[in-house]
């Protein structure tokens, strides 16, 4: 394994920027990224290269985040901020009926109109929906993700 050094010069910004996804929040994700590392270390020698360096930081910071959330209980409902990934989606969800939202996402063009029916109203996981669609996990967030932002377009353009 490198050193500790390298591996957080390498991969301190993928963290992060997966911790903003789920958060929203700089500052929070800035020292939940620190705390990551923290427990990286800790946690070095279980690390056995089964996975990609980048997937074993994000499973840790998935449950600093969720340890956090424990220990700093949110007093609003933060269970659609738990399923949403971004303010695009949550806009939709907020500003549009059920029914409304179905309509636009079915204008949208395949792949993206699947992957944003299997993510949102089916609720699969970004692998489970590679699986499904016979790609891989990557492919799916990418695909979700550029359809959220075509969703979001489209929202703002008719509002």
């Amino acid at each position: 394994m490198q050193p500790m050094e390298e591996i957080y010069r390498d991969y301190a910004t993928v963290v992060y920027k997966y911790l903003i996804s789920l958060t929203h929040d700089s500052d929070m994700a800035e020292e939940l990224t620190q705390e990551t590392f923290y427990q990286a270390i800790r946690s070095s020698d279980r690390y056995d290269e089964s996975c990609k360096m980048t997937t074993w930081l994000c499973s840790i910071a998935k449950n600093v985040l969720i340890t956090y959330r424990r220990k700093h209980p949110v007093t609003e409902d933060i269970s659609d901020q738990e399923i949403s990934t971004s303010s695009a989606e949550s806009e939709a969800l907020d500003s549009l009926h059920r029914v409304e939202l179905l309509k636009k996402i079915h204008l949208l063009e395949d792949p993206y109109k699947e992957v944003l029916y299997l993510r949102v109203f089916g609720e699969l996981s970004f692998k489970e929906i590679g699986e499904v669609l016979g790609k891989n996990e990557n492919w799916a967030r990418v695909t979700f993700y550029r359809g959220k932002e075509k969703l979001g377009r489209e929202i703002k353009s008719n509002e």
